[in-house]
């Protein structure tokens, strides 16, 4: 039976006799695996009164709370399903993630060490507090946690990415490199490690391999604005400018108006001696002054002292 079909019964069900736990329940799970969170909503609270020391009950709560970015809320039912249940392990994984979102990440790293406590092989848990001190800014630490999600689960492409990033920060940008190829290897259509890898190009100046893999990133990631910069750039510095310009139009036509796109489109234009688009691109690059990387006090000058 389809699940539509199941979640028409099981109302029909709760029409006849709305004190059918078991049915209210099941319902609710439909709902919640269906897309239907405010809907599930209704019915998990209603349950956590009648059950008020169920944690299953309390742990859907979370995860509806979860996709409605009720962060609070989410917290407090994993807490509630944790203190009826403390060795249900998905309730602290959900509790940990919880708090990532929350950008409490000492918080979640006890979570998910309250998950390996019970489980030392969770290849998750591992990841995750990796990713907690990624966001952190500690790279030697979340290196470790990558490296010890690989060792259990080869096939996650996202350590594999995270861990490419952290070498090409450290400045390994051979590790980096095995690193990005291996997602690839993975997943072929993840355009950000094709960013990852023609970064490297760009940084070691292998411009060709660099605009190979830009215009792979861009075929699969038409919005990636770092891509087209790097780009154009590197179309401008061959002395190609009108190529360069064709490159910038494109970003603005697939990403909008941006201000650091206009302020390369300026730079082009200033080293094609192409003096009107200068001033116009410069002028809407302090238009559009939000998306600007640049101080606008700084384009400003730069843009008076040229017509002066």
């Amino acid at each position: 039976m389809a699940d539509i079909d199941k979640i028409e019964e099981l109302q029909a069900i709760l029409r006849e006799d709305k004190s059918n736990f078991q049915a209210r329940r099941q319902l609710g799970v439909l709902l919640l695996d269906g897309g239907f969170a405010k809907e599930a909503l209704s019915h998990f609270t209603y349950l956590s009164k009648i059950f008020p020391e169920d944690s299953g009950i309390y742990y859907n709560l979370g995860i509806v709370y979860e996709k409605l970015k009720d962060l609070d809320k989410a917290e407090n039912a994993y807490l509630k399903a944790i203190e009826y249940s403390p060795e249900e392990v998905d309730a602290h994984y959900n509790l940990g993630l919880v708090y990532i979102d929350k950008k409490e990440y000492e918080k979640a790293i006890d979570c998910f060490e309250n998950v390996l406590a019970q489980d030392n092989n969770d290849s998750n848990s591992y990841f995750s507090i990796g990713l907690c001190y990624f966001k952190e800014g500690k790279l030697d630490g979340a290196k470790y946690y990558f490296q010890r999600t690989i060792s259990i689960n080869d096939e996650d492409i996202y350590a594999h990415f995270y861990l490419g990033n952290i070498y090409k920060e450290q400045g390994d940008t051979n590790s980096a490199e095995k690193e990005f190829n291996k997602v690839l290897e993975l997943s072929p259509d993840y355009s950000w490690a094709y960013f990852n890898l023609a970064s490297i190009d760009y940084e070691k100046g292998d411009l060709r391999s660099a605009v190979e893999k830009l215009e792979k990133t861009i075929e699969l990631n038409p919005k990636d604005l770092s891509a087209y910069e790097i780009y154009a750039k590197i179309l401008a510095k061959e002395g190609l400018f009108e190529d360069a310009n064709v490159i910038i139009d494109k970003a603005l036509n697939n990403c909008g108006a941006n201000g650091d796109l206009y302020y390369i489109q300026a730079q082009i234009y200033k080293l094609s001696n192409n003096r009107e688009e200068f001033v116009k691109n410069m002028n809407n690059a302090l238009k559009y002054n939000s998306t600007l990387s640049a101080s606008p006090k700084l384009v400003k000058k730069e843009l008076d002292k040229f017509l002066a």
